[in-house]
């Protein structure tokens, strides 16, 4: 999960890419698999913040840190499932622009579903990696890594295949630590 959420990550970023080249995204195949390599990535990501959470020690701000991240995760989640419900219903991309609009009109929908509910998750996957690495369970390097991969799509969303990338090797030391929630004795 540290590895294949940030890894689809990059997979829906690199599709993105190939939809726009003939200057529109969506609707079509690219936009489809790419909508859903993401929804994928956001699964995976919502177990790795709960593990995360877990391996901060479950307190308070690790609690507050991982509920506010599957919120943003949860509005995310909302976000992909629209996109593709118009990517589905749209005959071209002209078509998509309305059915957004009719979407974004719907009071809340837009600072809910766009705007801050997205962002608690990218912010409390970065306060998350910060925390462990406070902590001394992931290296300040990868959390240095998980910071960038969050920032980096400010620059524009081309850039997601590079935030992913970042993602994936600030997550990776997690996947490699596995701290088993049990323990065997003889």
């Amino acid at each position: 999960m540290f590895v294949a959420a940030p890894a689809l990550t990059v997979v829906y970023g690199a599709v993105r890419l190939v939809d726009g080249w003939d200057g529109e995204r969506g609707p079509g195949l690219a936009w489809t698999g790419g909508h859903l390599a993401f929804l994928a990535a956001l699964a995976l990501f919502a177990v790795a913040l709960w593990e995360m959470r877990r391996r901060a020690g479950g307190g308070a701000l690790a609690t507050l840190t991982a509920g506010a991240a599957l919120v943003g995760v949860a509005c995310s989640i909302a976000q992909f499932v629209i996109d593709l419900v118009v990517g589905a219903r749209a005959a071209d991309h002209a078509a998509m622009s309305p059915m957004f609009a009719a979407v974004k009109d719907v009071p809340g929908v837009e600072l809910a579903v766009y705007v801050a509910g997205p962002l608690l998750f990218y912010v409390g996957l970065l306060v998350a990696a910060c925390h462990l690495a406070a902590l001394v369970r992931l290296p300040a390097w990868a959390a240095g890594c998980v910071v960038l991969g969050v920032l980096t799509p400010f620059g524009g969303l081309d850039l997601l295949p590079v935030a992913g990338i970042l993602m994936t090797l600030g997550l990776a030391p997690l996947a490699r630590r596995a701290e088993p929630s049990f323990a065997l004795t003889a």
